[in-house]
């Protein structure tokens, strides 16, 4: 066991005025299983850099600890795959990885077959058994759940829970709770670790904001109160203090020294009720800083004029000579959350793209309502560059109502202001999500629509398809949101 202290750190990327950490101080144990959670653009994979040594910072992080970051970079895939493992880790011993392998469901003959040619589940899987190689190290591993199906999901998931010594970044509230003991949380104004996994979390987070809400109300009320209060006690006070020459109603002269003592006993009191008013404000300073946006999201779903969209019957599709799927049979009706399942390669992908037009050879009938709008999500975010003004502009969205669904979803007014291309992953997904609620259309279709994206966006995205219905077909593998929001599941 060792300890990894971090004292003061604070950092910025060369050329901007905002400090991405500032005076961040915490400690954890480099035999924890730590799961790392924050909203997009926090600077999650920034601090696993600065634990890198990559980046100059102010502060001190002190560990006795080598680290190893994941995924690794992967030069040549067209290589065989035990050639790429070669390249990463030369003085691994064969047996400890076939026993990882073998701890993952991975098949040996994959060894012997280039890397390019896995599936993006066996890609992970190899590349996750090749870093449990490595001995001694504190592992940083960034979001291994992208791209893996709900199976292998639960597979890793296991697979780590039985590893310790490492900091997790997934976003998947299933995955996190199957496999840490700490939670590692960036939020608005600090990172702190807490025991548990991330319902454990979740559940502290929600307490801590609801009687923070609740402090910040009552200091607002008293505040209100002693304002008023102080201001009327020191009316009171100069009235007091004007009547010194006067005299009273019989003719005769005041008492100077009683008038005056009982002037300064109300200003006394005024001085008090103010330094407590101070207090409360300074108390109320404390709260609410680590609240999260998260307000409501809405989706205006345009109604078609039958109540079946899409049909398919025996669908089998095909590339060249090789058969994807094949006697696909069902239907999208008004007000459906379709949940399409499969593993990876099972075909979700290519029915998506039969249904919205492209270009697919495919035997069977298929019919789609005439006229049908669709909104489309893909899973794909390098095609994104620009401004938002120009992307609204170009996909006729409305500017101001696209902006207000991105602020929702956590963005700054300074992340307006940037090319896109310079965005998180999850900030570019959250673009085309956004730009989805805006399509005036009848029926969306999200492919892997939550990849990269927040917990507490995807807690949003839930609550909005739960209180609106929309028509939706998704393919998903957050296993809580996919259970949580499908109404009819599609087995692939």
């Amino acid at each position: 066991m060792s300890l990894i202290n971090v004292t003061n750190l604070t950092f910025a990327y060369d050329g901007s005025y905002d400090n991405i950490f500032e005076n961040v101080n915490f400690q954890i144990d480099t035999d924890w299983k730590l799961g790392f959670t924050g909203r997009n653009g926090r600077g999650k994979t920034t601090f696993l850099n600065l634990l890198l040594g990559k980046y100059e910072y102010k502060g001190n992080i002190s560990a006795n600890v080598s680290f190893e970051y994941f995924p690794f970079h992967v030069v040549n895939k067209g290589e065989n795959t035990l050639d790429v493992i070669d390249n990463i880790y030369p003085d691994y011993l064969h047996w400890k990885l076939m026993r990882e392998l073998s701890l993952l469901e991975v098949s040996e003959d994959v060894l012997y077959r280039p890397f390019d040619s896995l599936s993006n589940g066996e890609q992970t899987k190899v590349l996750l058994a090749t870093l449990f190689l490595k001995e001694n190290r504190f592992l940083l591993i960034d979001e291994p759940t992208n791209h893996l199906d709900m199976n292998a999901r639960k597979l890793v998931s296991d697979y780590l829970n039985a590893k310790s010594g490492f900091i997790l970044v997934s976003h998947d509230r299933s995955f996190l709770d199957n496999c840490v003991d700490h939670i590692l949380s960036i939020n608005k104004s600090n990172i702190e670790v807490q025991k548990g996994d991330f319902s454990d979390w979740w559940e502290n987070k929600k307490r801590q904001d609801n009687f923070e809400l609740t402090e910040n109300e009552k200091l607002r009320k008293d505040i209100k109160h002693l304002a008023e209060s102080a201001k009327r006690t020191s009316t009171w006070s100069h009235e007091v203090e004007k009547t010194k020459n006067g005299t009273t109603n019989s003719g005769s002269k005041l008492d100077k020294g009683y008038v005056g003592h009982k002037a300064a006993k109300m200003m006394s009191r005024s001085k008090a009720i103010e330094h407590r008013q101070q207090s409360a404000i300074h108390e109320k300073s404390k709260l609410l800083k680590n609240i999260e946006n998260s307000d409501s999201l809405k989706i205006s779903q345009l109604a078609f004029h039958k109540n079946q969209l899409i049909e398919l019957e025996k669908v089998s599709i095909v590339y060249g000579e090789k058969t994807v799927c094949s006697d696909i049979s069902f239907t999208i009706e008004q007000g459906e959350r379709i949940a399409l399942s499969g593993k990876n390669g099972s075909g979700k992908t290519s029915i998506i793209k039969l249904i919205c037009s492209e270009d697919i050879q495919y035997t069977g009938t298929f019919r789609k309502g005439s006229q049908l709008k669709i909104s489309y999500v893909s899973q794909d975010t390098s095609h994104l560059q620009g401004n938002l003004t120009d992307f609204a502009a170009k996909y006729e969205i409305d500017e101001s109502l696209f902006k207000a669904v991105l602020r929702k979803l956590d963005f700054s007014r300074i992340q307006f202001e940037k090319d896109i291309s310079a965005y998180s992953g999850g900030q570019k997904k959250k673009v085309l999500i956004a730009k989805s609620l805006c399509d005036n259309v009848h029926l969306h279709i999200w492919d892997e629509p939550l990849n990269f994206i927040d917990v507490i966006s995807r807690m949003q995205i839930e609550e909005l398809l739960l209180e609106y219905s929309p028509t939706i077909l998704f393919v998903e593998h957050d296993r809580g949101f996919y259970n949580s929001i499908a109404t009819k599941v599609i087995e692939l």
